[in-house]
C-alpha cells in the first residue's frame, strides 16, 4: 500500500468509500437490468438512466479523494461529469427513436416481426396496438 493512502483522514476514506460502493452498486443494477429485461426499451431504460447516477457518485468520491490526497481542490471530475449528464440521456433518446422508427418501417412494409422458437413475437417495439401484419413468402 501506498504512504499517501496511509495517511488519508477517515473524514475523507469514508465518504470516498460509501461514494465508490453506492456507484459500484446503481453500475451494476443497471448491467443486470440490460441482460435481465425482455425488451429492448425495457433494456435500454436501465442503463440509460444508471449511467448518470452511478457515474456521477464514483467521479465526486474521485474529486473528494484527490483533492484530500493533494491538499488542493480538484475539478476534472467536474467536467467530466457534466459530458456524460449531457450525452448519455441524449444519446439513449436516440438510440430508442431509431428503434420506433425502424420497427414502424418494418410494419409498414408489411413484414410480421421475428419470432423466438416458441412462437412469441420478438419484435423491438413490443407495445404497440397495430396487430395487423402480412406473412409474405
Amino acid at each position: 500500500m501506498t504512504p499517501e493512502l496511509d495517511t488519508l483522514p477517515v473524514w475523507v476514506s469514508l465518504p470516498v468509500a460509501l461514494l465508490l460502493l453506492l456507484g459500484s452498486t446503481i453500475v451494476l443494477i443497471g448491467a443486470l437490468g440490460l441482460v435481465k429485461l425482455p425488451h429492448f426499451f425495457q433494456r435500454i431504460h436501465g442503463p440509460a438512466i444508471t449511467i448518470t447516477l452511478g457515474t456521477g457518485a464514483i467521479l465526486v468520491a474521485s474529486m473528494i479523494y484527490f483533492s484530500a490526497l493533494q491538499s488542493r481542490l480538484v475539478i476534472h471530475e467536474v467536467l467530466i461529469t457534466a459530458f456524460i449528464m449531457l450525452t448519455a440521456p441524449v444519446v439513449a433518446m436516440l438510440i430508442m427513436r431509431t428503434a420506433v422508427y425502424r420497427d414502424l418501417r418494418a410494419r409498414e412494409r408489411g413484414k410480421a416481426p421475428p419470432t423466438d422458437q416458441n412462437g412469441k413475437v420478438g419484435e423491438v417495439y413490443p407495445f404497440s396496438t397495430k396487430k395487423s401484419f402480412s406473412t409474405k413468402k
